[in-house]
C-alpha cells in the first residue's frame, strides 16, 4: 500500500504537507526559489558573486516599504525535504561571513 511521505515537524515539513495537501507532483523537475536575507544592507559583492557561479538567475531585491531586501536563487531540481534542507544549510553557511543567512524557499504551484 502506498504511504504517505514523512516530514519533520519543522517550518519546511510545514511546506512540504501544504504542498502535499494543495496535490503538488513531486515527482515533477520545477524551479525552486530559494532566498538569503542580511542582517545588513547591502549583500557583499562577493557572495553574490559565488551565488551567481553556483545558480541560476540570482536576483537582487534591494530594501524597499514592503520589508528588508534580500537575494533569491534558482534551482531546477526535484524538490525534497533532504535536498532543499541540504541547499538551506550550505548557503547558510557560505553566507554567514557576510551576515547572511537562507531559511526561506518556495516553489510556483499551479492551482
Amino acid at each position: 500500500m502506498f504511504s504517505k511521505p514523512r516530514w519533520p515537524n519543522d517550518a519546511d515539513g510545514d511546506v512540504f504537507r501544504r504542498m502535499q495537501k494543495s496535490g503538488f507532483d513531486f515527482d515533477k523537475t520545477v524551479d525552486i526559489d530559494f532566498n538569503v536575507d542580511f542582517d545588513a544592507w547591502p549583500p557583499s559583492e562577493e557572495l553574490v558573486s559565488t551565488l551567481r557561479s553556483q545558480f541560476k538567475n540570482v536576483k537582487i531585491y534591494s530594501p524597499d516599504s514592503n520589508g528588508d531586501g534580500y537575494v533569491q536563487f534558482v534551482l531546477n531540481a526535484v524538490p525534497t525535504y533532504e535536498l532543499v534542507t541540504f541547499i538551506q544549510k550550505s548557503v547558510s553557511e557560505m553566507a554567514a561571513q557576510f551576515g547572511g543567512v537562507c531559511e526561506s524557499w518556495g516553489v510556483l504551484q499551479e492551482v
